[in-house]
């Protein structure tokens, strides 16, 4: 325990890779890989830096003295000046090139690219194995009748997995969104303090070409392609908010899978995971809350509203760059993407062990097929004769004496009172025969199959393994 606070993201639900990635250490040792990466692109494009001094970087990107760098920022109040001295104490010999030509977004933000990117890959895996979990469901389910709802009213019958490709969509459809943000994410480079590359102009004598030689180099050793064409001081906070609204979307659709659980659990027809010694109620011994659910639904309301601060910031960057952005970056980013993966992991687990009670379901379906069912004994009985207008009132009426009956307590017996009108001309025994569920589910298996079909090239090979945090 401490006697400080520590955010429940942190030490409640996110995963130790994410907690990792967004460290402090990952952040400040990205700082000197990127400090090194510089320093060797331009020993090699002819600044006078020598091998040793690179070699020397490289070798003190770990070592980071903490204490000095807090020391330090406390008398110059400047977080990359700090790490700056620091780094040249560990690499006495480079001390005098480190950060040459550079302003501090050229750390600060870079670094921040790296690690959104690396997240948002870790991401990528982690909803790629919620829809394998939802594929292996769905397909299982595929045939099973359920009572579908509108409005959260008995309606038409669909399945089980039929249902569950409606949350698939949704998380196809955000899985778009993350690869477009992951895409189209950009490197800043190394532009100077307004993005004129002005500082570079100097050191290189004016030749642009090795300013764009510089960039693609260090750019590549990081695993990007492109530069962002131009800048100001930094990257376009535009990215900010496509990220967020990525991780948006991801909270949106888990929320409303999640929901969707919890009003099914309700009814006992679905259940997610519970295990044997788990605790559904501190004072009710007997609830097995849907606390995991539940949980996804609470994180996700806060994504949704985090995600509003990112298109703020990006709204107000004054000309080449202000300052107000940092601190609510230094929250919102990093919190979006913990809050992302606890919800992904949540829904992981539940969708690996998501529990169907098919009798239950059975029954509920059957409970109010009957009145499902009318418009098809309707055919039959003019089938037989019957003349359609009678035959119409008579299901009318008797489905509203069945219904009161309901109402106060009692069984559904619609097929006993159409039985028992001489015009109706169907014995309760015939008309029971109609009742069969799987008639009353239109297309839903074939449905499912084409859906699935489309879903599991994607997921072929599929790696949703954690990868290493690369320092």
């Amino acid at each position: 325990m401490t006697n400080r606070y520590e955010s429940p993201l942190s030490s409640r639900y996110a995963s130790e890779y994410m907690l990792g990635l967004f460290s402090s250490d990952t952040r400040f040792r990205t700082w000197r890989r990127l400090w090194t990466a510089l320093a060797r692109a331009e020993m090699e494009l002819g600044l006078p830096i020598t091998e040793q001094q690179v070699g020397e970087l490289a070798a003190h990107i770990t070592d980071i003295d903490y204490d000095l760098v807090r020391e330090r920022e406390k008398e110059v109040r400047h977080d990359v000046m700090a790490h700056v001295y620091a780094y040249g104490k560990a690499a006495p010999s480079a001390a005098g090139i480190i950060h040459l030509g550079a302003t501090s977004c050229y750390v600060t933000d870079n670094a921040d690219l790296i690690i959104y990117r690396d997240a948002l890959a870790y991401l990528r895996r982690e909803l790629l194995s919620v829809l394998a979990n939802l594929t292996e469901f769905a397909d299982k389910y595929k045939a099973t009748p359920t009572l579908g709802y509108t409005h959260y009213q008995p309606a038409q019958p669909v399945t089980v997995g039929k249902r569950a490709t409606l949350w698939m969509q949704d998380l196809l459809s955000d899985l778009k969104e993350l690869d477009f943000a992951y895409e189209n994410i950009k490197f800043l480079g190394c532009r100077g303090t307004t993005g004129t590359e002005a500082s570079f102009m100097e050191l290189f004598d004016g030749d642009a070409s090795k300013i764009d030689e510089m960039n693609r180099r260090i750019a590549a050793e990081f695993g990007f392609s492109e530069c962002f064409d131009v800048c100001g001081q930094t990257y376009p906070r535009k990215v900010d908010s496509r990220i967020l609204n990525a991780l948006s979307s991801i909270a949106q659709s888990l929320y409303r899978m999640a929901n969707d659980i919890r009003l099914m659990q309700h009814d006992r027809q679905i259940e997610e995971p519970f295990e044997k010694n788990q605790i559904g109620s501190s004072a009710m011994a007997y609830k097995r809350n849907p606390m995991r659910c539940e949980r996804i639904c609470s994180l996700s309301r806060y994504l949704m509203a985090d995600a509003a601060n990112a298109p703020m910031t990006a709204s107000v960057q004054w000309l080449e760059r202000t300052l107000d952005d940092s601190a609510n970056r230094r929250i919102s980013l990093p919190e979006g993407f913990l809050c992302a993966d606890a919800i992904l992991r949540l829904a992981r687990n539940i969708t690996d062990g998501l529990h169907v009670n098919e009798k239950i379901v059975d029954r509920t379906l059957r409970e109010y097929l009957p009145f499902i069912a009318t418009e098809n004994l309707l055919m039959e009985a003019v089938k037989r004769g019957g003349d359609r207008q009678q035959l119409h009132e008579i299901i009318r009426r008797c489905s509203m004496e069945a219904a009161a009956v309901m109402k106060e307590g009692g069984e559904c017996d619609l097929l006993a009172r159409l039985s028992a009108e001489p015009g109706f001309g169907l014995s309760e025994a015939e008309m029971k025969d109609i009742l069969d569920p799987k008639l009353y589910i239109g297309r839903c298996p074939e449905q499912v199959d084409r859906f699935l079909e489309k879903v599991r090239p994607l997921l072929a090979g599929a790696d949703t393994e954690p990868a290493e945090i690369n320092l």
